[in-house]
């Protein structure tokens, strides 16, 4: 199953996963493979190979209509301008890194990792601030000192530190091998007041983060939750003030399910959503109700204010099976125009207002800010693009959803953090109308026009050659607009065994020569993307490329 999903999130209550997040007996693990030399493939110019051709089978790409915006088709064509900038690469610490505590989980196996790390290259690493941990007991009790531990470590190891302002729960999404709720003292008013949580249309709450309805109204102990975020951002900066901008270089502001800015539309805890179903629409809760009704007022149209569309289906639904999200559906017409219009920008309101506060606290501090937006590839190649709409990316075939999030970045001077960067598309089931290639074209032409630095991550663990080769194809740009930094998910024991541990050590070597494209000799993914292919099709016939 390829999705996009990752949760920042993990410990209380550790689950047996097949993909562990956690780093145990690294520290017996200090002898690391050597790196064999390895194979260059040149070309006499950037046009003469191209290893990711987009796959766009299943796209209708014929005019139907006048004036159809194709957005998913832009592509730079300035092929004599490419850069070659370094790309410094970041790795993930587990979830649980630290502990209920609030203590520095197993930190003899933190220090031989970050050691490791350090040998292998990297820039340094990131990490998740739990609300659930740091203020877990009471409101403005934060207790900062297992995150203070690892700051002194990652410094004496020489390393950077991105920090996730992590405002969600843990547990419940792809790759959540671990559980942290939001602070005891906050569910205690969730408890009373249900609607401070995003709800279905059945009326299934999700506490996974508090709705946006209520960020402006003092629900949680006499504090809007934007104040809360707020003076536990301004807690943060006053006790490592001393080290941001120097061995904390970034700041990702959380602004949702998984940190990042959408609405909860796909969770995955207890079977609720299945990939690639096109997930729900999460504005029943009675504040995101009252919001509906008084723009629907506004517009005169009080009948559009009573609730979502009643015909969007459920979580795990295919938009032609329903009405709202077919492809000449409800979704295009002035009723689902104003919805969508009404639900994306709710979203991108909660964006601002957080984003305003963390630019207010850090501005001055030599921290950068970042923001993250979900890759949500699974529908991309139909009209409506399904499961993008009910997360909250009004992005369609008529309508780009991502430059109005690129220039609300902008706004505050913040980094658009992506995923997906390592999936292509023939990886993808064709039934699910995927194009994740497509979707970070449409994403790096937005943040290009923006005028906004792009990061990125991985979606899923990947230790590949393929992974490596399309996100060293994708942090490239011909025309000004690659990627300013990587981010690996994530660092457990798997990592260390040799070949991905050399597999690493080469994308990081890689990136910090600006992309420059060294293969593998082998590569599991079953992609043409490896020496041994090059040397089997003698690769000069075709491209003009030699093995050197």
């Amino acid at each position: 199953m390829s999705l996009t999903l990752h949760s920042s999130t993990s410990f209380i209550n550790k689950k047996e996963t097949k993909n562990s997040r956690t780093h145990d007996d690294i520290s017996n693990m200090t002898c690391f493979a050597q790196t064999k030399p390895s194979f260059h493939l040149k070309a006499k110019n950037s046009k003469e190979i191209q290893f990711f051709a987009p796959n766009m089978e299943g796209r209708n790409i014929n005019n139907e209509e006048e004036g159809e915006k194709l957005h998913v088709l832009t592509t730079s064509t300035h092929s004599n301008n490419s850069r070659t900038t370094k790309v410094p690469v970041f790795v993930m610490l587990p979830l649980d890194t630290i502990n209920i505590g609030g203590n520095l989980n197993k930190p003899r196996a933190m220090n031989a990792s970050l050691m490791a790390l350090k040998s292998a290259g990297v820039e340094g690493v990131m990490v998740d601030c739990w609300w659930g941990l740091v203020e877990k007991d009471g409101p403005l009790k934060y207790n900062w000192d297992g995150y203070y531990e690892l700051v002194k470590m990652v410094q004496e190891h020489g390393l950077k530190l991105q920090v996730v302002m992590s405002f969600h729960q843990c547990g419940g999404n792809v790759g959540d091998s671990c559980s942290i709720p939001l602070p005891p003292w906050v569910l205690e008013e969730i408890s009373k007041n249900p609607d401070l949580v995003y709800t279905d249309r059945s009326g299934r709450r999700n506490p996974e983060y508090i709705s946006l309805g209520c960020d402006l109204l003092p629900v949680i102990r006499g504090r809007t939750p934007i104040q809360v975020y707020t003076e536990f951002m301004r807690s943060f900066r006053e006790r490592f003030k001393n080290y941001l901008g120097d061995v904390i270089v970034e700041i990702q502001v959380g602004m949702g399910p998984c940190g990042e800015l959408r609405y909860p539309s796909y969770p995955e805890s207890n079977g609720t959503w299945r990939f690639p179903g096109i997930g729900e629409f999460q504005c029943y809760d009675k504040y995101m109700k009252a919001s509906l009704a008084a723009a629907a007022e506004a517009k005169g149209k009080n009948d559009w204010g009573r609730g979502g569309p009643h015909d969007s289906g459920q979580y795990n639904q295919f938009p032609e099976d329903t009405g709202f999200f077919k492809r000449d559906g409800t979704w295009n017409n002035e009723y689902g125009q104003f919805f969508l219009e009404w639900y994306s920008g709710k979203l991108l309101e909660h964006g601002d207002r957080i984003l305003g506060s963390a630019e207010g606290i850090f501005r001055g501090t030599g921290a950068k800010l970042s923001g993250k937006v979900a890759g949500i590839h699974w529908h991309y190649n139909t009209r409506s693009h399904a499961a993008e709409l009910t997360a909250g990316y009004y992005n369609t075939r008529h309508r780009d959803g991502y430059l109005p999030i690129a220039r609300m970045f902008a706004k505050h001077g913040v980094v658009f953090n992506f995923t997906c960067m390592e999936m292509r598309d023939g990886e993808q089931p064709q039934s699910a109308n995927c194009s994740p290639e497509g979707l970070v074209r449409q994403v790096k032409k937005a943040t290009q026009i923006a005028g906004i630095e792009l990061a990125g991550e991985n979606a899923l663990e990947r230790y590949d050659g393929g992974g490596y080769a399309q996100v060293l194809a994708t942090s490239k740009s011909e025309s000004g607009n690659g990627l300013s930094a990587f981010t690996y998910l994530r660092l457990n024991k798997r990592l260390f065994e040799p070949e991905n541990w050399r597999n690493l050590v080469e994308f990081v070597k890689n990136m910090s020569e600006g992309g420059k494209t060294r293969l593998p000799e082998c590569d599991t993914s079953r992609t043409d993307l490896y020496v041994g292919f090059v040397k089997e099709s003698h690769a000069k016939k075709t491209a003009e490329a030699v093995v050197v």
